[in-house]
């Protein structure tokens, strides 16, 4: 297992892999990767926000890789964390359940299959005692955690759309959307592969969006269908990513982030803004927990933009720079406190964290899957502490792979 420190950091890292962890190779490397935010070819309109000079810190972040999740037989697509569990779904239709904590995550990988049978998991996303999974079948299920009993297979509760919805609008011809010459349904289906969901901040609406180019509102009570706003976008939506102030943020292969709000009052979302700044499919969105930093991952070149609040307008956010450094597609992003992960096409991770003004430093790179990392999960580690006395935090970084593993890595990052 391999890291490679950003230029503008050195710092120390081992290897903790367990039995189940693939050979490490991990050594010292001091790389000149050009991986700070900059400018780029392909976005010749954004500025570089790479300081001409960076200050090296100290102390420097810890890097660890402490263990491999083997289980899978395909494709891991999507990653979620809840309570003490980490849930993985994966392309031949099977969600696994393993313990947060790396010494016992890889225990029992034969035991922790908790959903299989149907089509294959593009997204996973938890409320409660409650599992909602995304499927390339169209499909939204819903599945009862089990908390009680280990490894015991979770009930499917619901299929959206459900049975009762679909009939409610089978006899009216308004309800009805053609989607190809010959073939029409009604407005509560998804018609294509289901790629992402998100829920409001008081938990009571579901979000997805599809291939099909539209995105649906649910009801997480009842699972109803409330809204669906039908040619969102040109192409493919492959990413949804939900504000606190509720603003909806879609990325779609047209190469466009659309920003959708509904206002009090109104019975559908609005579109309020489109940023244009990719030259290629959008792939990944997160924004910042104060929902200040809109990051945007493409699919050709790498990039992650960065977009920031236009302070006279609440609805629209302006390209502040661009982060290079994958030199593949950007296929996942997720923040957590202060850091984005990214992961690639090109296999590997990225922690990247804002600096002063404007400026991002990429802390770390990781370095050991043999394919494409697809998904990531990440959280504040707050069982294993570098030291006393508060001078940094140690966060777990989860990362999903085409090579069928989950790796879990621990980075220690001193403060600012």
């Amino acid at each position: 297992m391999q890291f490679l420190l950003c230029p503008n950091f050195f710092g120390q890292y081992d290897d903790q892999d367990s039995d189940q962890s693939q050979p490490s190779n991990l050594h010292s490397i001091s790389s000149s990767f050009n991986s700070s935010l900059s400018s780029q070819s392909s976005l010749l309109s954004i500025p570089s926000l790479t300081p001409s000079t960076q200050q090296v810190e100290h102390p420097a972040p810890a890097f660890h890789h402490l263990a491999t999740l083997k289980g899978h037989s395909s494709y891991v697509f999507s990653l979620a964390l809840a309570g003490k569990h980490l849930y993985s779904g994966s392309s031949n239709s099977q969600i696994r359940v393993w313990s947060r904590d790396p010494s016992s995550a890889h225990k029992n990988p034969s035991l922790n299959t908790v959903a299989e049978g149907y089509s294959a998991v593009k997204f996973i996303l938890i409320l409660g005692d409650k599992l909602f999974s995304a499927h390339q079948d169209h499909k939204i299920r819903v599945w009862k955690i089990d908390h009680i009993t280990p490894h015991q297979k979770y009930k499917c509760i619901a299929t959206l759309p459900t049975v009762n919805d679909r009939c409610m609008r089978l006899f009216s011809a308004k309800n009805y959307i053609q989607v190809r010459r010959h073939k029409k349904y009604t407005w509560v289906h998804h018609v294509d592969t289901i790629s992402a969901l998100a829920i409001s901040r008081d938990g009571s609406l579901l979000y997805s969006v599809s291939w099909d180019q539209t995105f649906k509102v649910w009801k997480t009570s009842n699972f109803d269908c409330l809204e669906s706003v039908w040619n969102a976008h040109d192409d493919a939506i492959n990413a949804i990513v939900l504000s606190n102030d509720g603003h909806v943020y879609t990325g779609s292969a047209d190469k466009k982030i659309k920003v959708w709000k509904k206002n009090d009052g109104d019975k559908k979302h609005s579109l309020v803004a489109t940023l244009e700044k990719h030259r290629s499919a959008v792939n990944a969105l997160a924004l910042t927990t104060d929902d200040s930093i809109l990051y945007s991952g493409a699919a050709s070149d790498g990039s992650i933009i960065v977009w920031e609040k236009d302070g006279g307008d609440e609805h629209h956010m302006v390209a502040a720079g661009a982060l290079k450094g994958h030199n593949k597609a950007i296929l996942c992003l997720t923040v957590v406190s202060d850091l984005l992960c990214s992961g690639s096409a090109d296999k590997t991770v990225r922690i990247w964290r804002r600096g002063i003004g404007k400026n991002h430093s990429c802390l770390a790179v990781f370095e050991g899957h043999r394919g494409p990392v697809k998904c990531l999960a990440a959280a504040v580690d707050n069982n294993h502490t570098r030291d006393t006395n508060g001078s940094g935090t140690s966060y777990l970084v989860y990362s999903g792979s085409l090579d069928f593993h989950v790796n879990i890595w621990q980075i220690w990052v001193p403060l600012v």
